[in-house]
């Protein structure tokens, strides 16, 4: 259980929510594990398959406390909430700015600053912690040219610049990542991005962390009241979860990029896991995938502290946070969008 800006977060499996009084009252096999008052509580989001009794779902109704039920897993399944004028009025400020370029821009550059920041940050850490194995020279070299990026981006307002400097930047980040494999470089040789289909063992592992990640976005926007569908740096196009495509820029780097390297430089994933389909896409066998997704699971409950609230979280919670700020901001309880910078 976790309580983040004015939310609460039941994150413990078999949690079942009841109602006494004023408080929420946390149960699991028909005992009482933890009581909150609710005068101060906005929103609740609980993961998990138990449920939640009428009494508090008609109380949270009645005071537009929002509750989100999500799967273990972190799938969005429904949202319960009375009436939707708080959630009208932030999905309209949402389709206002989407709509005008200049105003996105300005959203759309604090993704593309999280990005470089958090880039930076990987290659910084190469160079500290594997110097005498790496071309540190080169890494310290991408470091200097992303942080004069990181400037341009800063005071960008046109989306197509913005994407300009934000594909310039990702390849000085991607011409090193062959270089952070440090384990099976035979097995695992990183050409470039291949995306539909993945192309190669690396690419099939990126696709995979890239697909998990947005997934998981698309479901924290969902239930904070967002529309994943409309973006501000990925425009409209049917089908496609923009806003949460736009929101996993930042965490590309820091948490999937870093995931699968770990995956590769620790050897749960070996070049004997994978197959080819005929058109050339290579894709994780069924019990390796499995294998990928525990260990993806695994990921998303390691604590840490967030660099902008100071709170310690789950890594899992991380999207949550990030649709949490940007909501804020477009509620104007926030000067700006605060991206999410590693430290």
């Amino acid at each position: 259980m976790k309580k983040l800006l004015n939310t609460l977060y039941v994150t413990q499996p078999d949690m079942y929510l009841s109602l006494d009084g004023e408080n929420i009252v946390l149960r699991k096999e028909e005992k009482n594990v933890g009581r909150v008052p609710l005068h101060n509580i906005e929103a609740i989001v609980t993961f998990g398959y138990t449920g939640a009794s009428p009494a508090l779902m008609g109380y949270c109704a009645d005071r537009n406390i929002a509750l989100s039920f999500f799967t273990s897993s972190g799938r969005f399944q429904a949202r319960v909430i009375g009436e939707s004028k708080g959630n009208v009025v932030l999905r309209k400020e949402q389709y206002r700015i989407s709509d005008s370029e200049t105003r996105s821009a300005k959203i759309a550059r604090n993704f593309i600053v999280g990005k470089l920041y958090n880039h930076k940050w990987m290659l910084e850490r190469m160079t500290r912690e594997h110097g005498l194995r790496i071309d540190a020279e080169r890494f310290k070299a991408a470091s200097i040219e992303l942080s004069s990026y990181i400037r341009e981006v800063r005071h960008c307002e046109d989306l197509e610049q913005l994407r300009g400097l934000e594909g310039q930047a990702a390849a000085i980040y991607f011409g090193l990542f062959n270089d952070m494999i440090l384990q099976q470089e035979q097995d695992f040789v990183f050409h470039g991005r291949s995306r539909r289909p993945p192309l190669d063992n690396v690419n099939a592992m990126l696709s995979l962390a890239y697909s998990l990640l947005s997934r998981d976005m698309a479901a924290a926007l969902e239930g904070i009241g967002l529309d994943a569908y409309v973006g501000f740096l990925h425009r409209d196009r049917p089908g496609r979860i923009s806003l949460a495509l736009d929101m996993i820029e930042e965490l590309r780097g820091i948490y999937a990029d870093r995931f699968v390297l770990s995956l590769i430089n620790k050897r749960v994933i070996t070049k004997d896991d994978f197959w080819v389909k005929e058109n050339g896409a290579v894709l994780l066998k069924e019990e390796p995938r499995r294998t990928f997704l525990n260990a993806w699971q695994a990921k998303k409950a390691e604590k840490i502290t967030h660099p902008y609230l100071g709170e310690k979280i789950a890594w899992g919670l991380v999207p949550h946070a990030q649709a949490q700020l940007l909501a804020r901001h477009l509620r104007n309880d926030l000067d700006e969008y605060a991206p999410f910078l590693w430290k």
